[in-house]
Order: C-alpha cells, then sequence, then structure tokens
C-alpha cells in the first residue's frame, strides 16, 4: 500500500493526507501545481507510547500504540500503531503501514484504519 502526498518546490516538503481538492495544490502556501509524490509503505518509529484511557470519539480496543514513523523519504507522520506492548516497541523499530478493522459501527459495519505494524522478524532488540 502506498500513500500519496503533496507538496511543493519552495518548501521541499510535503503533506500527508493529501487534500481532496481536484486541481494539486500545496498544503502550505496554496500554489498550483503541487507535486504528488507516492511514499511507504514502510518507514521506521522514531516516537512511540502506549495509549491506555480512551480519548473522546474512540471506540477501538485499548491499549493501542500510538507514535511517529518515518518514512523512507523522510516524511514523518504520526500514527496509531498495531502493537500495544512497550516492550515490544523502540525507536528505530522496522513498520509497514497496513489497514485494519478498528471498530464495528452501530449499524454492524466494520470501520477500517491505518496503522503501522512491526515488519515480520523484527523485535524490539534488533
Amino acid at each position: 500500500m502506498v500513500r500519496v502526498v503533496r507538496g511543493c518546490s519552495p518548501h521541499a516538503a510535503s503533506r500527508a493526507p493529501r487534500s481532496t481538492s481536484a486541481s494539486p495544490t500545496c498544503p502550505y502556501c496554496g500554489a498550483e501545481n503541487a507535486r504528488e509524490t507516492p511514499v511507504g509503505p514502510e518507514g521506521r518509529l522514531r516516537l512511540c507510547t502506549v495509549v491506555t484511557n480512551r480519548p473522546p470519539g474512540y471506540r477501538g480496543s485499548l491499549p493501542y500504540g500510538f507514535g511517529v514513523v518515518e518514512l523512507t523519504n523522510g516524511l514523518r507522520v504520526i500514527t496509531r500503531l498495531t502493537e500495544s506492548d512497550p516492550a515490544r516497541l523502540r525507536p528505530g523499530l522496522a513498520v509497514t503501514l497496513v489497514v485494519e478493522p478498528l471498530f464495528t459501527d452501530d449499524d454492524g459495519t466494520e470501520v477500517l484504519s491505518y496503522a503501522f505494524a512491526p515488519q515480520p522478524g523484527e523485535s524490539a532488540t534488533s
């Protein structure tokens, strides 16, 4: 899975998620013809914590991992993590973007969410 982000040359930065506007505009200055760049799905965990109290409106399971992942192009994203055991999370851990069920809504519809999962074979001491 690959996400697409937008940015323009003067800012040398990208933003995720990309806007839903028809014309690609820079999210920082509004310049037309911003570039769209595919990113991911691999990255490295930079910072992490485990959330044990339900934030307002959150209907997923507890606890859950939460952190900052740096993608291979340098873009950093704040994200939910599939791993919630703090002993299995560490800076530098190789992770991959996944889509997984978060909860089932009142109508019985499964709600999906992005998250990052440790890559197979990665451990807390790798």
